[in-house]
């Protein structure tokens, strides 16, 4: 089952069951978006409101997190393409929720961003609070998942000695989410598929299976400290075949659409513009 959050011609904001093409109005958005939670889920099962083609409505990025976690080097081949050793704990850091913007909406490139990058991801949606998680129940907080482009500026996260993550992460549009949530009944999150293909060719293509820490250890390693909520966002890494990473290197340029691909969610796709 797929969730969405989207907004009509009458600038209603509203959720709804996708079902191919077709949205299914499961009523008024609340403030959060779609949380993922039990009773969020029977409420998007029970739609039964207007429809509405796809192409006729704005999708929304699908939830306002409290928290966006994103874990880094997650991927073997990304690590070496980085040039950075092997993490033996996840590598964990934050997005601005800010930064975060719904399939089809446009990527704006600060003028000051010389080095602008991809990244397709496998995010996952907290359904339950949660503290302390151990491996055996860490994937009971899961609520659902979706798709991430963990858009990054390399100038700025590259130019200080201590590496600025959540910065160079972090600008406006830099976090398009979705299209929608997908969830988990007979889902393995360690076996989905995430691409980046951008004007027909792929330059990103993996599996779950390739994470060095899965979702339920890395639920794991954060909820030690800081306790998860529904709603709160877990972007879990991205594979090889990154601009930065590639020879001769390769940015977002003006004027192209970028599709990220996750398995079962669906396709985000973005177009990019350059700030002028």
């Amino acid at each position: 089952m797929l969730a969405v959050r989207f907004t009509t011609n009458d600038g209603n904001i509203r959720l709804g069951r996708l079902d191919g093409d077709q949205i299914t109005d499961a009523g008024v958005a609340p403030a959060i978006g779609f949380d993922s939670t039990p009773e969020a889920w029977a409420t998007i099962a029970a739609a039964a409101g207007a429809t509405h083609a796809v192409g006729d409505v704005q999708l929304l990025h699908p939830v306002h997190p409290g928290k966006l976690i994103a874990i880094g080097l997650n991927y073997r081949d990304h690590a070496e393409e980085s040039e950075l050793d092997i993490p033996e704990v996840p590598v964990v850091f934050a997005k601005f929720p800010s930064a975060l913007i719904g399939s089809g909406q446009t990527i704006v490139i600060p003028r000051e961003e010389t080095r602008p990058d991809y990244e397709a991801e496998l995010a996952v949606v907290i359904g339950k609070r949660t503290f302390r998680a151990t491996l055996d129940n860490a994937l009971a907080a899961v609520g659902g998942y979706t798709a991430i482009n963990d858009v990054s500026g390399r100038r700025a996260q590259l130019e200080t000695p201590l590496r600025q993550f959540v910065y160079g992460k972090s600008f406006d549009t830099f976090g398009p989410l979705g299209p929608a949530i997908a969830s988990m009944e007979g889902i393995d999150l360690g076996n989905l598929d995430v691409s980046t293909t951008i004007a027909g060719e792929v330059l990103q293509s993996s599996n779950t299976s390739n994470l060095i820490f899965s979702v339920a250890q890395i639920i794991e390693y954060v909820s030690r400290g800081t306790t998860l909520e529904p709603g709160d966002v877990i972007a879990t890494g991205t594979p090889g075949g990154v601009g930065d990473g590639r020879d001769p290197k390769r940015y977002l340029l003006d004027g192209e659409t970028v599709e990220v691909t996750v398995s079962g969610v669906g396709t985000l796709s973005n177009p990019v513009r350059h700030e002028q």
